[in-house]
Parts: structure tokens; sequence; C-alpha cells
């Protein structure tokens, strides 16, 4: 199975208290911090909802 990489490319500060704290459970902190995670269903509907703050790249 296949990894994302997801960078975090906007600051949460102003963003929906829901999106902080999906960024927060993605394992991002600091903009342009970079996690890689599991390419599954939970994580790809975590990276939509937050798409406009992260970057993700299939590795």
């Amino acid at each position: 199975m296949a990894n994302l990489k997801v960078t975090l490319v906007k600051s949460t500060i102003g963003a929906v208290p829901k999106h902080k704290r999906t960024v927060e459970a993605l394992g991002l902190k600091k903009t342009g911090r970079t996690v890689e995670l599991p390419d599954n269903a939970a994580t790809r509907g975590m990276n939509k909802q937050v798409q406009h703050l992260v970057k993700v790249e299939e590795v």
C-alpha cells in the first residue's frame, strides 16, 4: 500500500476549530512540517476536509 506525504502549507490561525483539530490529528503542528501517512479512506477524508491548508503527494 502506498503512503501519502502531507505538508501543512497554510496556518490554522483563523481556521474553523474542527479543521484545526483535523490538522492536529494528522500530526501537523507547524507550517511547513511534513508527515507520511498510510493511504487509506480515513486519511484521504481528513485531507479532503482540510485541502485548503495542506499539500498532498503520493509516495
